[in-house]
């Protein structure tokens, strides 16, 4: 049977490096992002037989659209990554409704709403697995980030009750927590300041998660974890 993944957000940063690394594994891609060129772009560096979707994961139509494309295209979805996250760094006091529901939108409900649509097809094959990227800032909180915790925090909670859900039908749900990892979202950030408070000495590299990430699709007897990547981080939080 055809290993067929949808990788949400699977054009940038973590995203785009599990779908190297799950390429070169034999996997039949779909790479979606909110742009259709980027998105091409992403699944050409990939080489033949892979498919690039447009999709906001924040609207359920958006979602659906996408899942019965990749149906058409590549055949039943398989496995699921949903890396596709936004910040809006900020004071709590400081943080505007907009910027929370916009992370809240993006990290937590399109999130929910890509896992909705793929129990249809996850049920009827009896199979799946499915990994969700969430965030260590999510488990311990950070100054600053109170919206984006709030959001990977919520992830967490909704991926384990998925997977209590879903065992029964073979079905595995699990989350992969990364720590500062090198992509556009932390860019801004002074990396000699931070990379005191990490143990192994470095930021993450994308393809530090990707390893995470297929280890976690792939192995029969996970679900329900929270695998953090982190270098240590947490031993200083």
């Amino acid at each position: 049977m055809d290993k067929v993944c949808a990788v949400f957000g699977g054009s940038r940063g973590i995203g785009r490096a599990v779908a190297q690394l799950m390429a070169q594994k034999g996997y039949r891609l779909a790479i979606i992002a909110r742009n259709l060129e980027v998105a091409k772009a992403a699944a050409a560096d990939l080489g033949g037989g892979h498919l690039a979707v447009s999709c906001d994961v924040a609207k359920e139509h958006d979602v659906q659209n996408a899942f019965e494309e990749i149906e058409k295209n590549l055949g039943p979805v398989n496995f699921l990554v949903n890396a596709a996250g936004i910040n809006r760094d900020n004071l709590l006091v400081r943080t505007t409704t907009e910027d929370m529901i916009s992370q809240l939108h993006t990290n937590l409900l399109g999130s929910m709403l890509t896992c909705k649509a793929a129990m249809r097809t996850m049920i009827r094959q009896q199979r799946g697995s499915i990994v969700n990227v969430g965030s260590v800032i999510g488990l311990k909180g950070n100054i600053g980030q109170c919206a984006y915790s709030a959001s990977k925090g919520g992830l967490v909670g909704f991926s384990c009750a998925l997977a209590k859900e879903v065992a029964r039908k073979k079905i595995r749900v699990n989350v992969v927590a990364p720590g500062f990892v090198r992509t556009d979202m932390t860019k801004g950030m002074k990396e000699e300041h931070f990379k005191k408070s990490i143990p192994l000495g470095r930021f993450g590299e994308p393809i530090d998660v990707a390893h995470a990430v297929l280890f976690l699709l792939e192995s029969p007897y996970i679900t329900g974890h929270v695998l953090v990547v982190d270098g240590g981080l947490q031993l200083r939080m």
